[in-house]
């Protein structure tokens, strides 16, 4: 498989979720939101691994930590 498929699919996702939060349609702390800001984050991660680019690999995994830390809050707040 092509790995700039997933690259893009990740980069695809991180800058729709962030187009429709400029653009009002979904806030920041929508469950959404960061769902769609770990999965493209950890989309790019894989690619980032793959292409061995130290740089984008921290980015993408401080990113992915912290998306999937609101998804996990925005998850259990709504199970309380």
């Amino acid at each position: 498989m092509d790995l700039t498929i997933v690259g893009i699919a990740g980069s695809a996702l991180v800058l729709v979720a962030f187009l429709l939060n400029q653009l009002n349609k979904l806030k920041n702390n929508s469950f959404i939101y960061d769902f769609a800001n770990f999965l493209g984050s950890v989309f790019l991660l894989i690619y980032a691994i793959y292409t061995n680019s130290l740089p984008f690999i921290i980015v993408n995994a401080v990113w992915g930590l912290f998306s999937l830390k609101d998804c996990l809050m925005y998850l259990l707040k709504r199970k309380s």
